[in-house]
């Protein structure tokens, strides 16, 4: 950091009397509450929901998992992307050891061929939508839904296999 904290903060400061990033961060936090309240209506039965965590600006996700990945100790987040604008889907681990496990077990799979390195944060990370349309909210959340329940589906079908 090549700035004080004390400029970082007035920065910071005067951009929130703007009004502009609150009036933006709340239709972001309202359309995730809307996504995930869709998804659990739509989504079957057999898959929980966790809170939507929204404490940092990177990153303002949900959890969901059924009962196998429970016991793995792995849960997908649908993931709002705040730097890049983008929705992701996350598969992560309860901690570092099993993210680091199931790394060592998915690295060669489709969902991570691109990666050299283990994410930070999970095991796979993958594009939901790239360029969101929050003027078009039904369309949007349809398309969210609908990749990440596919995708999902997938990765826990590729997982039992590999477990067998």
């Amino acid at each position: 950091m090549d700035k004080k904290a004390s400029e970082y903060i007035a920065i910071y400061k005067e951009q929130l009397a703007k009004g502009e990033i609150q009036a933006a961060y709340n239709i972001l936090l309202k359309y995730i509450m809307h996504l995930k309240t869709y998804c659990k209506k739509t989504f079957p039965e057999n898959y929980s929901f966790g809170n939507i965590s929204s404490g940092r600006m990177d990153f303002t996700y949900f959890p969901f998992f059924d009962d196998y990945l429970r016991k793995e100790k792995l849960r997908f987040g649908i993931m709002l992307n705040h730097c890049e604008m983008r929705f992701e889907l996350w598969l992560m681990g309860q901690n570092a050891e099993i993210q680091t496990r199931y790394w060592n077990l998915l690295k060669q799979s489709p969902w991570n061929q691109h990666r050299i390195d283990m994410p930070k944060y999970s095991v796979i990370e993958m594009v939901l939508v790239e360029t969101p349309d929050f003027d078009n909210v039904a369309a949007l959340t349809a398309e969210i839904s609908t990749k990440a329940l596919c995708f999902s589906e997938e990765i826990i079908g590729h997982l039992k296999t590999l477990r067998r």
